[in-house]
């Protein structure tokens, strides 16, 4: 582990997987008694350095990804944590990450629970009905990416979780699109270049209030 302390109030550090390292970030028990949170720079880091900079750039991105390299990267970050006084550990994570988030609930054993938004993994990357961790997804009912992220994705990402046997919500907010979440002035600029102009503050604070009470379930007692 490799730290830096410039990264402050964050703390940037150094995972090695296999024959690779990559760079996260963490926030520790000083901030939040009990709470680690570890980060990865998904953009930087799962594609080692490339940087999107536009919409058809990202897109273009994320199909070139190694969805398999990027969830042994969080297979390493979740046992890094755990080796480093984590006892328990979720994941969570937009889009892309979303779809990361329930792949790593299937494929790494050690997560203990996951909140996705808006994504879901490809069938060849993971099969959600065999799905080991509970898993919480949220979803725009206007989302029109399609087989990703969209209303027909939500509903069969919920069936195949049904029969998974663990614990699962999917959760669908009316009236709102891709990226509901991000109410960022930049985000909204990036939305209303891609005509989603939908703003929905209490479908946020329900998603966030839905998220907190998803983790602290499952990762509230060691």
């Amino acid at each position: 582990m490799a730290t830096d302390s410039s990264a402050a109030p964050f703390q940037k550090i150094q995972i090695q997987r296999e024959d690779t390292t990559f760079d996260a970030y963490v926030v520790g028990k000083e901030n939040a008694p009990g709470i680690v949170v570890l980060q990865e720079a998904l953009i930087p880091d799962l594609y080692r350095g490339k940087v999107a900079l536009d919409v058809a750039e990202a897109q273009h991105l994320m199909e070139g990804l190694d969805w398999q390299g990027a969830v042994k990267d969080i297979q390493a970050s979740v046992k890094w944590l755990k080796s480093n006084g984590s006892p328990k550990v979720g994941v969570t994570g937009y889009c892309m990450g979303g779809a990361l988030s329930i792949a790593s609930g299937v494929l790494v054993p050690e997560v203990d629970a996951v909140v996705a938004f808006y994504g879901t993994p490809s069938s060849e990357l993971a099969d959600p009905s065999k799905a080991k961790a509970p898993i919480q997804a949220h979803f725009g009912e206007h989302d029109n990416f399609v087989g990703f992220s969209d209303v027909t994705a939500a509903k069969s990402l919920e069936e195949k979780l049904k029969s998974s046997g663990v614990p699962y919500e999917v959760h669908i907010y009316p009236g709102c699109s891709h990226a509901f979440m991000n109410t960022s002035p930049e985000a909204r600029k990036r939305k209303k270049g891609m005509g989603l102009t939908d703003e929905n503050q209490e479908a946020v604070d329900l998603a966030w209030s839905r998220f907190s009470a998803w983790m602290g379930r499952f990762l509230g007692s060691a």
